[in-house]
């Protein structure tokens, strides 16, 4: 293969031949990328993660929201029958000191569990207070992921014809192109491009390889200057094009 000389004709249309590759690998990598809904799935997991996020915060106001009215029962009840034992106190229906004693002593401690009880109420109060302030944002950002979702969707089926379009474009110039170059050196190129990661020649500038970014030698550019046939770099073995 090294008879072969490389005239300047076939090096232009090798490298035109691999940015067509290297766009033909990007357009294929996105369209299996479409066709399997890759993006779609993201956004639905979003979606899901959001209103997840938003559910559960729901359920906690809902659990401090009965909670707090069970508290507030409470209050209530307890202050009726407060008021209740201070009636007895005071109306006279009870004449007996000892008991009119008992009474009191029945009060207090009504009173204190009134007063426990209503610091548990702030307690949820304040817990609720909290919980609807974190409502609104959360809300928000599980509309805006649906909002993502459907335009990824609407987005995808769009995208997916026009990448479908371009790359039969790509093809259609790729296959032009490799009519005019040498079969022996696009036989070459397309072996190296299957080892090296979808990169089979690369352009020589100011003596550094562009495929694996290395400076070549003084020897072994002044070596590539008496090439005639198919120029490699030395390190990455790609095909050189020397401008």
């Amino acid at each position: 293969m090294g008879s072969y000389a490389l005239v300047s004709a076939d090096a232009s249309r090798l490298l035109e031949i691999q940015e067509l590759d290297l766009a033909i690998d990007r357009l294929r990598a996105r369209l299996e990328e479409l066709e399997s809904q890759v993006d779609v799935a993201r956004a639905q997991a979003e979606v899901a993660e959001a209103e997840a996020r938003l559910g559960e915060l729901k359920l906690s106001l809902d659990a401090v929201t009965r909670g707090q009215r069970r508290l507030e029962s409470d209050v209530d009840s307890l202050e009726q029958k407060v008021e209740a034992e201070r009636m007895r106190l005071y109306d006279g229906s009870v004449a007996n000191a000892r008991e009119l004693q008992s009474i009191e002593h029945e009060v207090e401690g009504l009173r204190t569990r009134k007063s426990k009880v209503e610091d548990h109420l702030l307690e949820q109060m304040e817990q609720r207070e909290e919980l609807e302030r974190q409502l609104p944002p959360v809300e928000e950002a599980a509309a805006m992921a649906r909002g993502r979702r459907a335009e990824v969707e609407g987005a995808s089926a769009s995208e997916l014809a026009q990448v479908e379009r371009d790359l039969d474009a790509r093809r259609s110039e790729r296959a032009d192109r490799t009519g005019e170059v040498d079969a022996e050196l696009l036989s070459l190129y397309e072996d190296i491009r299957r080892q090296k990661k979808g990169v089979g020649a690369v352009a020589l500038v100011d003596g550094v390889c562009m495929g694996c970014r290395q400076k070549l030698s003084p020897v072994f550019l002044d070596h590539l200057k008496r090439e005639t046939g198919i120029r490699r770099c030395e390190y990455c073995r790609r095909i050189l094009v020397v401008s």
